[in-house]
């Protein structure tokens, strides 16, 4: 996988905790970079510690789907993808404005799950995942700081459209994946 496919895909997960971030920032009244690198930390370790988790379990059982395993990869990331793209179409939820450890911790964990599924299609396709997590995490990051300003400062306005295009994005990088195996 290239540096531009790693880098679509962190850009595409993160997008998950970019719409949380801004909710994060509409919620808070007054902005302080220790707050924002609060919230972006939580997500950007979290993000980057789920593909981690799910390349070990892909390694697990790698070897008894081998021959399948561009269908699993596309299969993976065009449900994440979906499920972004319908997240995106949601109603808004009204965000707490609390960065207790235990509600950053929920938060962290709830949008990086479907990090875990594309850890697990990362062994399929014998990713580097050090490289990997690195990038998803700095990306998150970057994106859940930014997040969190732009909340405060725009509101609401571009959260379904960050999901809406990250799921757009997941979907493309699975067919090209599967593309690049049966043709």
């Amino acid at each position: 996988m290239s540096l531009g496919e790693l880098l679509l895909i962190a850009v595409a997960l993160s997008m998950d905790a970019f719409a949380v971030a801004v909710g994060k920032g509409l919620s808070l009244l007054k902005i302080e970079f220790k707050k924002a690198a609060i919230v972006a930390l939580y997500f950007g370790i979290f993000q980057a510690l789920m593909p981690l988790i799910g390349y070990v379990l892909g390694i697990s059982f790698q070897e008894k789907i081998i021959a399948i395993d561009h269908w699993v990869a596309f299969a993976l990331l065009t449900f994440i993808g979906i499920n972004m793209i319908r997240e995106s179409r949601k109603a808004e939820d009204m965000i707490n404005s609390s960065l207790a450890f235990g509600h950053l911790l929920l938060l962290a964990v709830a949008t990086s799950i479907d990090a875990l599924a594309v850890g697990v299609s990362f062994a399929f396709l014998q990713v580097n995942i050090y490289s990997a997590i690195i990038i998803i995490g700095c990306v998150t990051f970057a994106f859940s700081l930014l997040g969190v300003k732009l909340g405060n400062i725009f509101g609401s306005k571009y959260k379904s459209r960050a999901e809406l295009a990250g799921g757009i994005i997941l979907i493309i990088i699975g067919l090209k994946i599967l593309l690049e195996n049966i043709l």
